[in-house]
């Protein structure tokens, strides 16, 4: 060792700890709003529903 700071593998641990937090930092400002989930799921349950008509249709029942 010559002195530094932080060996090798410290700065692998420290680079890994700096993505991990910068990944999280990013990860809630692109994290989708509670109105947007809400509308999303809306959205799919309509389309099922649809789906089942047009399958019930097609089955002629």
């Amino acid at each position: 060792m010559n002195g530094t700071c932080c060996s090798g593998g410290g700065k692998f641990i420290m680079g890994m700890a700096a993505g991990m937090v910068a990944g999280a930092a990013i990860g809630m400002t692109m994290a989708p709003s509670h109105r947007q989930i809400k509308r999303a799921a809306h959205q799919a349950a309509k389309r099922v529903n649809e789906a089942v008509e047009s399958l019930t249709e097609a089955m002629d029942l």
